[in-house]
């Protein structure tokens, strides 16, 4: 049985808007027998989805379950690019590990990984991400821009960018970004990006953006350990929220945003800067290899943040943790 018969079933279940759909009528429009319809109902009962049966009326779509399914995001997901192929995992490793071998093995641009949980989620400098099944939105995308990669270091502001849109698009709640790639709420990380690129010098083969976004996890399952304070959209509204939608508006927003990448970088990196509030405040930034006290300036057009110091002299700053300071 093939997977789009699978697809289309649900389709078919879920257009009938609550009413019954007979296996009389299923059969016809896909052409294949009752007994083959009844095996692909038992698998969509498998995979959480409610579905009644009764004779001489047919199926009907009870409640879908709260899964991450390629069909779910897909129905009713208007992009132009990204997600025109989903890749679902109960369980993986990590989505940008499964995005690179895709990528490696030819995955098109705008497809997109996602997973229940992961066991070895990844966040920046080789740090973990705490990943439990089922509560929040762990994904990766493929993306293949035609641009060199000096252009491609702007692409995690605009995944950024995507991500508080949609928090304040989907819950009201107004979030801060954190330069280079985290997302805040009330001081508290809420959302980590982990971008990835595989490049020639001047081209660049494939981007990985890595998308983790704590949706409905609950305190309890915060580990004591985080690095940084840390909460979930359900913690702040004190209700969870829709997985499902929360996804297809965060392609949407990727989508919107990549169509017009490059052209449009100075417009990503002028609403990223609406979410930053750090600008003019004195902050302390780790690098490796030493501690860094300045003033925020800006942001560079590469990306870079640039710092005014006590003795007068500027900074760029590449990477490094930033912290504002009293």
């Amino acid at each position: 049985m093939s997977a789009e018969s699978h697809a289309e079933i649900l389709r078919l279940l879920k257009e009938t808007a609550g009413g019954y759909l007979s296996s009389a009528r299923l059969s016809a429009q896909l052409g294949i027998s009752r007994a083959a319809i009844w095996k692909q109902i038992v698998a969509l009962r498998e995979q959480g989805y409610a579905i009644n049966a009764t004779p001489s009326k047919g199926y009907h779509l009870a409640a879908s379950p709260d899964r991450l399914f390629s069909e779910e995001i897909q129905d009713g997901l208007k992009t132009a690019i990204v997600g025109s192929e989903i890749v679902y995992f109960a369980e993986t490793d990590s989505t940008n590990h499964r995005a690179a071998l895709l990528a490696e093995g030819g995955a098109r641009d705008g497809t997109v990984i996602v997973a229940e949980a992961q066991s070895a989620g990844k966040g920046r400098l080789g740090r973990r991400w705490t990943s439990p099944a089922g509560v929040n939105l762990y994904l990766s995308i493929i993306l293949r821009p035609a641009i060199a990669p000096r252009a491609a270091p702007l692409l995690t502001f605009l995944s950024s960018l995507a991500t508080a849109r949609t928090i304040e698009l989907e819950t009201g709640l107004r979030p801060t970004v954190k330069w280079p790639n985290d997302v805040l709420l009330g001081g508290c990380k809420v959302a980590g990006l982990l971008n990835e690129m595989n490049a020639e010098t001047e081209r660049v083969n494939y981007v990985i953006l890595g998308i983790g976004v704590n949706l409905n996890m609950t305190q309890e399952q915060f580990p004591d350990d985080l690095r940084y304070p840390a909460t979930s959209l359900a913690l702040a509204l004190q209700h969870p929220v829709d997985r499902v939608r929360f996804c297809r508006r965060l392609l949407s927003e990727i989508d919107s945003l990549y169509r017009d990448y490059p052209a449009g970088q100075d417009t990503i990196l002028a609403g990223w800067l609406a979410y930053f509030d750090l600008q003019g405040k004195k902050v302390t930034v780790e690098e490796p290899s030493r501690s860094i006290v300045g003033t925020v300036t800006g942001i560079a057009a590469d990306g870079a943040l640039l710092l005014s110091l006590e003795n007068g002299d500027s900074e760029r700053i590449l990477a490094g943790d930033v912290r504002p300071l009293p």
